[in-house]
């Protein structure tokens, strides 16, 4: 079978299409055919190399995906070969007070496949049945790969973290990217004022046909201002995961009692924060890691309901993984790349 390999740490020509076993299932695990992998800013610093992280080489990436039941192992129940399924990016390996409370995410020994764990970038993979969420009929694989990780860690930020409510305004910083366009769709079915930021006119006419009432430009140096405008009082929640670029905007239009969450910084790890603003206002600065596996079927059942879509940029033959990551680097994707086989 083809798969991908990372065998060092460097840009994206350490990417290499090898040839591998066809794996079997164990007891309790499911193979699955994959059909698409989505492409995310964690394979990116995962190719790279990121301090304090050791990820053995030759490492197979890929975070999330798609594609059929391949093969049963032993034991396994409630699955039949040719059933599509999402290949879910999070995993434990014990259960704890934190898995049965339903927030998997935030066990000590969480771990996301790709990064902790060989990845989704082969043909066949083989996972604990568990980690499988069936698929709704009529739901195309290709668009369907590009829904898990991004869904999830916008549902995170939102629902698990700022706890966002009717009514109120959030802010949703990069529209166009993959948690961008995820969070402006969950805010917006949350029944929250939304606006965005974009950095170009397709970028930002994404963010309105997925709901933003407004898009701002985040290059242009005003663009706080026509913010201010929007929310006069501030914005209830701030969707952060640009990082130094953005943040000292973010901060100064968040309201009072207001929620910045983030989920990372594509632009740097390090930023500033004024404690007087902080502490005056009653302000918080939520971190914010992955999601629930809990709300997946919630997420799928929106898709149902017509309320959230994937936001699919191209599909791109697994060929081509070279290529996706250097548009991904770029900054010229609009929504999610997927990598099909």
């Amino acid at each position: 079978m083809r798969a991908v390999h990372v065998t060092r740490h460097g840009g994206p020509e350490v990417l290499e299409l090898v040839d591998l076993p066809v794996p079997e299932p164990g007891p309790g695990e499911v193979r699955v055919r994959v059909a698409a992998i989505s492409l995310n800013h964690l394979d990116v610093w995962v190719r790279r190399g990121m301090p304090g992280v050791e990820i053995p080489m030759p490492h197979v990436p890929g975070c999330d995906g798609t594609g059929t039941v391949d093969a049963l192992g032993p034991g396994v129940e409630g699955l039949e070969v040719g059933a599509p399924v999402l290949l879910e990016p999070g995993f434990t390996l014990r259960e704890g007070p934190e898995t049965r409370a339903g927030l998997d995410h935030l066990a000590p020994d969480y771990g996301i496949r790709g990064e902790h764990a060989p990845g989704f970038a082969a043909e066949f993979v083989c996972l604990p049945a568990r980690y499988l969420t069936p698929i709704p009929a009529g739901l195309d694989l290709v668009e369907a790969a590009a829904l898990p990780l991004v869904f999830l860690t916008a549902w995170g930020m939102l629902v698990t973290r700022a706890e966002a409510q009717p009514g109120e305004s959030v802010l949703v910083i990069g529209a166009a990217s993959g948690v961008g366009s995820a969070a402006i769709q969950l805010a917006r079915a949350r029944g929250c004022r939304v606006a965005a930021t974009a950095g170009d006119g397709a970028k930002r006419d994404l963010g309105r046909a997925l709901g933003a009432e407004e898009v701002f430009d985040h290059r242009d140096a005003q663009w706080g201002r026509a913010a201010k405008a929007f929310a006069p009082g501030g914005f209830d929640v701030v969707v952060e995961h640009v990082g130094p670029a953005t943040w000292d905007s973010s901060m100064r239009l968040l309201a009072r009692r207001g929620r910045l969450v983030t989920c990372g910084g594509t632009t740097g790890p390090k930023v500033s924060v004024t404690l007087p603003h902080l502490f005056m206002k009653n302000q918080s600065v939520l971190g914010s890691t992955m999601g629930p596996r809990s709300a997946l079927p919630e997420i799928l059942s929106g898709v149902e309901r017509g309320e959230l879509r994937p936001v699919l940029d191209r599909p791109l033959p697994i060929e081509s993984v070279q290529k996706a990551h250097q548009l991904l680097e770029d900054r010229e994707v609009v929504g999610k790349l997927v990598l099909t086989f």
